[in-house]
């Protein structure tokens, strides 16, 4: 946990890094080429075969990084929830309750309130955008916090993050997908049905995973679905326990050592060592540090780059897209957030972890309204035939991201820790006092 949300941090600055540039290049005497280089179009032959040629062109190399290189980050977020659900704080309800609630209301309120700004309006379709919450970020909020929080708080927003992704891979399949191509759609059905024969067929040879992996996502690039939900669906299906428990490793010793150690013994010691470690944990690890330092950066980079002029900023005040992002993420979110986590404590449905007080709740649902990479995200296929409402919601999503994460900040920095219970043995050991229970 302290090494993902190490890296979390450490991507965020990196991400910071990536949409610094690209707003600089947006700006600058070569915006222009920011513009050419994100539309150059490119595909993929395989003899005469061109499978990604679209009316007779390639496509352009934003659409490569946004549903092919995001593949790999909503497959790393599948990862997560199937882990979490498996063997972290999902499996437990009452644990993952208060943040599970919380996430919702984190959720819910946000599209309300710019679903009401934008009502009628040509951004009614952008109402998903404010539901976002940019890990990354968050986690590097409360890294810059350092101990003035409680540990307990990194886990309710982690885990308030997780559920925040699950609703969000929701909405981006049920509502942002517009012409569905069933026979594609069944391809790539059967392609997780293939994943699954092969798991009870006890077949572990990963090559195998990734080639039927890439053909589930090419079968649902195809079939009009958003292709990252092949992602999140591989993510989830990838087994969250080993498959070698700790009474296999019995043996181990003799295995590895004396006489009885040849090449087959340790081959048969190579893959208990292995797989003793659950397939979800290890692709976590492999895969988890290059869409936070590569994959995420790269995608800022390619959707970040907007215009500062002062015409467009003045168009960014006025919109009602803009403003129903800048009060669904910095209003909504830590109001969502807090009052339904208060509904949760107060009817018993939750409890607050130790340490954390309900001004901690308020803080991390101010810092949840940093959406960034989702927001992004959502907002390239919400407004993907009307730039100008999406460069308009671009610059909403940098100023709420922005004033979330000082709001969350200043909150944050002056909450004072829980009560606890005292320690009655550290007391004895200390200067007799009187103490009461």
């Amino acid at each position: 946990m302290v090494r993902f949300l190490a890296q979390e941090a450490a991507s965020g600055v990196l991400l910071l890094v990536a949409t610094a540039v690209a707003l600089i290049w947006a700006n600058s005497a070569w915006s222009d080429s920011y513009h050419h280089f994100w539309e150059t179009e490119v595909d993929i032959a395989i003899g005469s075969w061109m499978p990604f040629l679209h009316d007779g062109h390639g496509l352009p190399l934003e659409i490569w990084v946004n549903d092919a290189l995001m593949v790999l980050f909503f497959f790393v977020v599948g990862l997560e929830i199937k882990s979490e659900l498996v063997v972290g704080d999902l499996r437990d309800p009452k644990i993952a309750a208060l943040p599970a609630i919380g996430a919702i209301g984190g959720m819910v309120v946000p599209a309300a309130l710019f679903a009401a700004i934008n009502i009628g309006g040509e951004g009614i379709d952008g109402w998903g955008i404010p539901m976002a919450t940019d890990i990354a970020f968050a986690v590097g909020v409360l890294a810059l916090l350092g101990n003035s929080i409680p540990k307990k708080l990194k886990l309710f927003l982690l885990t308030l993050a997780i559920v925040d992704d699950i609703g969000a891979i929701m909405v981006i399949a049920i509502f942002y997908t517009s012409t569905i191509y069933f026979n594609w759609l069944i391809y790539a059905l059967l392609g997780l049905v293939a994943v699954v024969a092969m798991q009870r067929m006890k077949i572990w040879y990963t090559p195998m995973y990734i080639i039927v992996g890439i053909f589930v996502w090419y079968a649902t690039f195809r079939s009009g679905v958003h292709a990252t939900i092949a992602g999140v669906a591989l993510g989830m299906l990838t087994p969250a326990r080993p498959l070698v428990g700790p009474r296999r490793f019995e043996s181990l010793e003799d295995l590895i050592s004396g006489d009885t150690a040849d090449p087959a013994g340790l081959r048969n010691a190579n893959w208990k060592l292995r797989e003793s470690v659950s397939v979800c944990s290890r692709q976590l690890s492999l895969v988890s540090p290059w869409t936070s330092f590569f994959v995420i950066p790269i995608f800022a980079l390619a959707n970040a780059g907007v215009s500062l002029s002062g015409e467009a900023i003045r168009e960014a005040t006025t919109s009602a897209v803009s403003i129903g992002i800048v009060v669904g993420l910095v209003i909504g979110k830590p109001l969502g957030i807090y009052v339904f986590s208060v509904f949760a404590t107060r009817s018993g449905a939750a409890v607050l972890p130790e340490g954390v007080t309900m001004r901690h709740v308020l803080g991390a649902g101010a810092v949840a309204g940093i959406g960034f990479t989702v927001a992004l995200f959502i907002n390239n296929l919400a407004f993907t035939d009307n730039d100008a409402i999406k460069d308009q919601a671009t610059l909403g999503i940098l100023f709420a991201s922005l004033a979330a994460s000082i709001l969350g900040a200043v909150i944050l920095r002056g909450a004072p820790p829980a009560k606890s219970v005292p320690d009655t043995a550290g007391a004895a050991e200390a200067e007799p006092v009187e103490a009461s229970i």
